[in-house]
């Protein structure tokens, strides 16, 4: 059976992993037969945002281990506790917590990196040559994480689509439910919540996400 890393960076939209993508993921994983177990950094979000009113929380501390434990039902490991031996593969939701708590694109645009704890941790799946799919936003980070000439998409959004060119990458417009595949070095993107009106809509891309990284393994 093929064991598959999901990493989550928090829970909620706005300051963490993207809920709905983040399920979606791990049911569409286990439909196909595959284990999946989540990681997340051991570190404190950017910020704490109240999804109600879309306002930062000023003084709140929430730590990103602790959030993502919400969405995997208290089965989460820290990024540190890897062992890239027992795993297949790797799928990132997408979310804000993608952009400012794995990476700092929210605040920095092209001029980003990938936070050390998550680089670390993610590079031993590009070291291995093991396939990488990234939901939503998180396709902003694989130009940092595989250097110049990578293919990867976030949809059609021309501002974020000019970073991800900035930083060397390759962008490629896609919709809702298309996927972009770079073969060689077995990444896979879709731009889910970045165009879907609708967890269905968003699904579409996910589910061929998933399946396509389990097909590259």
């Amino acid at each position: 059976m093929k064991k598959i890393a999901v990493l989550l960076s928090g829970a909620g939209v706005f300051d963490g992993s993207e809920i709905h993508e983040s399920v979606l993921a791990m049911l569409a994983l286990d439909k196909l037969g595959a284990e999946y177990q989540c990681f997340a950094p051991n570190v404190n979000q950017m910020h704490v945002v109240n999804h109600l009113t879309g306002e930062v929380e000023a003084g709140e501390e929430r730590n990103v281990l602790i959030e993502s434990a919400r969405i995997a039902r208290g089965e989460v490991k820290a990024t540190d506790e890897l062992d890239i031996a027992i795993f297949d593969g790797l799928i990132i939701p997408g979310g804000f917590g993608a952009a400012k708590n794995l990476c700092n694109f929210a605040t920095n645009g092209s001029d980003c990196e990938v936070s050390p704890e998550v680089s670390v941790f993610i590079r031993e799946f590009v070291e291995a040559s093991k396939p990488v799919g990234f939901i939503c936003i998180a396709p902003i980070m694989i130009p940092r994480l595989y250097g110049e000439g990578v293919n990867g998409t976030i949809g059609s959004d021309l501002e974020t689509a000019q970073a991800f060119n900035l930083m060397g990458g390759v962008h490629q417009e896609a919709e809702v439910q298309e996927i972009i595949v770079d073969e060689e070095r077995k990444v896979v993107s879709t731009p889910a919540y970045m165009l879907a009106g609708s967890i269905s809509e968003a699904n579409l891309g996910i589910e061929k996400l998933v399946k396509k990284v389990l097909e590259l393994v």
